[in-house]
C-alpha cells in the first residue's frame, strides 16, 4: 500500500512539475459622495459603495487548458454597468486541447472569437466599459495544412452573469488560405478569407404578421482579401447580412424587412521614418445582435459584430469630450432617419532625423491625423418602411477631425509633446443634442526625468467650441518619485458654460504604488459625465463625485 502511494505520490508530483498555474485578480471599487455641484439620483444614491472584481484562474497541463473567471458585483456594480451584472458568480469557464504539431485547437465553454475584422463576428471582454460577449459552446480550429486555417463554432451567447445565455443560438466557419505560402512567393503577401455566421432565432408566435418574411435564421457572409508587397499593403472585406426586423429603443418593428452590408478598405505604405495609413469604410444597418430585442442597448450586450468609431484615439481628457460612435444602426422613426455612414480615416508620420534642420540634436516626431463622416443620403421605399442610399452617395455630415502632433526631445531628460486639434459634431444625428458643435483644442505636455526612475509630467489644454457648454481648460501634474510610487492632480474646468451653475471643476487627485504585477491606485474627485470609449467602443457615464480605488495583480 506504502509503495502504491509513493508512486501516486510521484505521479502527481511529475504532473505538477509539468503544468502551469496562473492567476490575475483585479478589483475596481468607487465610493460615490454628493457635493455642493453633483448630486446622486435618488436610485443611485441607494448605494453608495459599489465595486468590481475578476479572479482569474488558468491551469496549463501539456496540451490542455483549463480556466475560469469568477466575478464579484458587490453589493452593485459600479455605475452605468448593465443591471444584470449582479453580485458573485461564475464569468467565464472553459476547457482547450491545443495540438500545435497536429494543426488542432479546441476550445469548449466560453471562448473569444474574430473574424477578420470583426465586421461580421467578434466576441470579447473589455472590463473598463462593461463588455464581456464570450460565446459558450464548442470553438474548434485546425490547420490540415501550411497556409490553410479552418474554423468552426457554434453556442450561445454570454448576458449578463454566469450562465445567463441568449436565446439564440450562433453557428459560424471560418477560412483562410495564405496563398503565397502555398506559392511560395519571396516577397508578395497574399492572403484571401471567408466567413459565415447564422443566428437561429425563435420568432413570436403570437404575432402572425409580425412573422411574416421572417426566418428564424438569419444568416451573415464576409468575404477578404490582403495584399502586401515590400513597403505596400492593402486589405479589403466584405460583408452582407441577410434582411431581418428592424429594432428601434428596444422595439421590434413587425412590417420592416432590410438587409445590410459593409465594405472596408485599409491601405498604407511605409519605410524608416514615414508611414501612410488609410481606412475607408461604408456601412449599411449592420446592427447585429444575439437577441433582437438587444439591439442598439447602452450596456453593449448581445453585440455579435464588432464597428468601431474609425478616428484616432485620443489620449487627453478634453480631446475626447466630443468624441465619435460609428452609426451603422438603421433608423426610420426618429427625427434624424439614418441607414449607415461613410467615411474614412488618415494618419500620417514622418520622423526628422537626427542632427537635421528640424530634427535638431534628438530628433522631431511629426504625425498628422484625420477623418470625415458623414451619413448616406437616403431615399424611403415600401411607403416609409425603409430606406435605401446609392453606394457612394453622401449625406449630412455627421462628423470630421483633423490634428496635429509634435513630439520634440529637448534633451536626455526632458521632452514635450504639442497637438492642436480641429472637430466638427454633428449633435442631433449623434446623440440627439440640438447644436452642432465646433471645436479647437490646443495640448501641450512636456516631462523631465531626474534619473532612471524619477519624473514630473506636467499637461496643460484648451477647448473652444462655438456652442453647446462651450470652453474649457484643463492640467495634469504628475510625479513619480521613483520606480513603484507616484502622485498626480488633475483639473479640467467648464468656465464658458453659459449657465454658471453649470461651470464646474472637474478636479482629481490621486496616488499609486506598482511592484512587478502588482499595482494599487487610488484617487478622489470628480467624474465627467458623458461618454467613455475604449477603441472606438463606447458607454455613457454620469456625473459624480467619490473615492475611486484600484488594485490589479497576477502571478
Amino acid at each position: 500500500m506504502k509503495n502504491k502511494l509513493a508512486i501516486l505520490g510521484c505521479c502527481l508530483f511529475g504532473m505538477m512539475a509539468q503544468a502551469q498555474v496562473r492567476v490575475g485578480f483585479e478589483s475596481n471599487s468607487q465610493w460615490y459622495v454628493d457635493d455642493n455641484k453633483i448630486k446622486l439620483n435618488e436610485v443611485d444614491a441607494e448605494d453608495r459603495f459599489r465595486s468590481n472584481s475578476y479572479l482569474k484562474l488558468d491551469y496549463d497541463y501539456r496540451k490542455w487548458s483549463f480556466g475560469a473567471q469568477v466575478e464579484g458585483y458587490v453589493p452593485k456594480a459600479i455605475m452605468n454597468y448593465a443591471p444584470n451584472f449582479d453580485k458573485v458568480d461564475f464569468g467565464t469557464v472553459f476547457v482547450r486541447y491545443n495540438d500545435t504539431d497536429a494543426g488542432i485547437d479546441i476550445t469548449g465553454g466560453h471562448f473569444y472569437e474574430q473574424y477578420g475584422s470583426g465586421l461580421i463576428l467578434r466576441s470579447w471582454e473589455d472590463r473598463q466599459i462593461g463588455i464581456n460577449n464570450a460565446i459558450f459552446g464548442v470553438n474548434a480550429k485546425f490547420k490540415p495544412a501550411d497556409g490553410v486555417r479552418l474554423s468552426l463554432l457554434g453556442g450561445k451567447q454570454r448576458i449578463g452573469m454566469g450562465f445567463d445565455l441568449s436565446g439564440s443560438y450562433i453557428f459560424g466557419a471560418n477560412a483562410e488560405i495564405d496563398i503565397a505560402e502555398l506559392a511560395k512567393f519571396e516577397e508578395l503577401g497574399l492572403t484571401l478569407g471567408g466567413s459565415y455566421v447564422g443566428k437561429k432565432e425563435e420568432l413570436i408566435e403570437y404575432k402572425e404578421d409580425f412573422n411574416q418574411g421572417l426566418n428564424k435564421l438569419q444568416n451573415a457572409f464576409s468575404t477578404r482579401l490582403g495584399l502586401d508587397y515590400r513597403d505596400f499593403y492593402a486589405e479589403l472585406e466584405y460583408v452582407y447580412k441577410q434582411k431581418d426586423a428592424l429594432v428601434e429603443t428596444a422595439t421590434v418593428l413587425g412590417f420592416n424587412r432590410q438587409a445590410g452590408n459593409a465594405a472596408l478598405l485599409n491601405v498604407g505604405y511605409s519605410q524608416k521614418g514615414m508611414g501612410v495609413n488609410f481606412n475607408l469604410r461604408r456601412v449599411e444597418n449592420m446592427a447585429f445582435y444575439s437577441d433582437r430585442e438587444l439591439t442598439g442597448n447602452t450596456n453593449n450586450q448581445g453585440v455579435l459584430n464588432y464597428v468601431p468609431a474609425l478616428t484616432k484615439q485620443y489620449d487627453y481628457s478634453l480631446q475626447n469630450i466630443y468624441v465619435y460612435q460609428a452609426q451603422y444602426q438603421m433608423n426610420v422613426f426618429s427625427l434624424t432617419p439614418k441607414l449607415g455612414e461613410i467615411g474614412g480615416q488618415f494618419d500620417f508620420y514622418y520622423n526628422f532625423e537626427k542632427g537635421s534642420t528640424l530634427g535638431g540634436k534628438y530628433g522631431t516626431n511629426i504625425v498628422l491625423n484625420g477623418s470625415y463622416w458623414a451619413g448616406l443620403k437616403t431615399k424611403s421605399i415600401n411607403n416609409n418602411e425603409g430606406l435605401e442610399a446609392g453606394f457612394f452617395d453622401f449625406g449630412d455630415k455627421y462628423y470630421h477631425d483633423l490634428g496635429i502632433e509634435v513630439r520634440k526631445k529637448w534633451s536626455g531628460n526632458w521632452s514635450s509633446i504639442f497637438m492642436y486639434l480641429n472637430q466638427y459634431y454633428n449633435s442631433p444625428f449623434i446623440d440627439t443634442k440640438e447644436d452642432i458643435v465646433k471645436s479647437h483644442i490646443a495640448s501641450i505636455e512636456t516631462t523631465y526625468q531626474f534619473g532612471n526612475s524619477q519624473s514630473i509630467r506636467l499637461e496643460g489644454q484648451h477647448l473652444y467650441a462655438d456652442t453647446d457648454k462651450k470652453n474649457w481648460v484643463g492640467g495634469t501634474l504628475e510625479f513619480a518619485a521613483n520606480a513603484n510610487w507616484s502622485v498626480f492632480v488633475t483639473d479640467i474646468y467648464n468656465y464658458g458654460n453659459d449657465d454658471e451653475e453649470k461651470r464646474i471643476h472637474y478636479y482629481n487627485g490621486g496616488v499609486s504604488f506598482t511592484k512587478g504585477t502588482t499595482r494599487v491606485a487610488a484617487s478622489y474627485g470628480r467624474q465627467r459625465g458623458g461618454l467613455l470609449c475604449v477603441g472606438g467602443v463606447c458607454r455613457m457615464v454620469a456625473e459624480a463625485a467619490g473615492l475611486t480605488v484600484g488594485i490589479s495583480t497576477s502571478f
